[in-house]
């Protein structure tokens, strides 16, 4: 039974050795996830962010509850972490990004996305005893850092520019958080069990924003194949395989996907929405991915 044995330590894998389909699952995730802030960009053109907001869970809960292997059973005892996760990994970030990017350009939200390895380590330290090495207290101390500068750079443009930095940055701490819950789950039932009850939890959290927002948007085709990919893709298949790369090697080193978010989601950005970057935004994001790249070093 999944819930005979107890769960593994959330650091026992972090150290392990990145396998070839572990790459794979990286790429996958990166590739999608940098692609869905062009997509929500699309679809914030005629729909309101509630509405962006709630098909996310619901159309990557259709997509996940067509696995097999998401109806394993789960022990009542984690209910309330997965309850949980809800929230911190989906139902809240889910809402922030949207709502933000009615405020900033979507290169800029995919660049501080770059944040969550940071995230993952200080809420890993904090709050769920991982330990941690001395050149991965520098990368939080450089990923902050590059992060205050593409925030800072961003926000001195206008109080909304500024109010979006800061529910950015709220999302990323909710990411960093729900990783560290998700490994020890993920290990224990496989990721699409994990996954089916967690987006259950955030559809059901997000509806009554998404029936709001519903009456307060327009239908185009382009925004209903924006949904399509940031729901399937981007809460469907990107989840699944971040989930897996979560079991498979722990939550710091999954959180290195976000290498590759930011400069996806800002060369989309900048050739298909002509979004421009400043110098110091530019600095930052290598700053802040120089940063995150040492929060995953296991150098003492």
């Amino acid at each position: 039974m999944p819930g005979a044995t107890p769960p593994p330590d959330p650091t026992s894998v972090v150290q392990r050795r990145m396998a070839p389909f572990d790459w794979l699952l990286m790429a996958t995730a990166a590739g999608i996830w940098g692609s869905s802030f062009l997509f929500m960009d699309v679809a914030l053109e005629v729909e309101h962010p509630g509405l962006v907001a709630w098909l996310r869970p619901v159309l990557g809960l259709v997509f996940v509850a067509m696995v097999p292997s998401a109806r394993r059973p789960v022990d009542r005892s984690d209910h309330p972490r997965l309850l949980l996760l809800g929230f911190l990994w989906m139902a809240i970030p889910l809402s922030l990004f949207p709502l933000a990017q009615t405020w900033i350009d979507s290169s800029i939200a995919g660049m501080m996305n770059s944040g969550m390895p940071v995230m993952t380590l200080v809420a890993g330290a904090a709050f769920f005893g991982v330990k941690t090495h001395r050149v991965q207290v520098a990368g939080v101390v450089v990923g902050i850092v590059g992060l205050l500068m593409i925030g800072i750079s961003t926000a001195s443009v206008g109080d909304t520019s500024a109010a979006g930095v800061l529910l950015v940055i709220l999302a990323v701490a909710c990411y960093g958080v729900a990783a560290n819950i998700a490994g020890p789950l993920q290990r224990r039932y496989g990721s699409p069990a994990v996954l089916l009850r967690v987006l259950v939890v955030a559809t059901v959290a997000t509806t009554p924003w998404g029936l709001v927002g519903l009456a307060d948007s327009d239908f185009a085709w382009s925004a209903a194949a924006s949904n399509v990919a940031v729901g399937v893709g981007g809460t469907g298949i990107a989840y699944v395989a971040a989930a897996s790369l979560i079991g498979r090697v722990g939550p710091v080193r999954m959180s290195a996907v976000t290498y590759v978010v930011p400069v996806v989601a800002a060369v989309l950005g900048i050739a298909i929405l002509g979004e421009t970057l400043g110098v110091v935004q530019v600095s930052g994001a290598l700053v802040l991915v120089g940063g995150a790249w040492l929060t995953t070093r296991s150098g003492s």
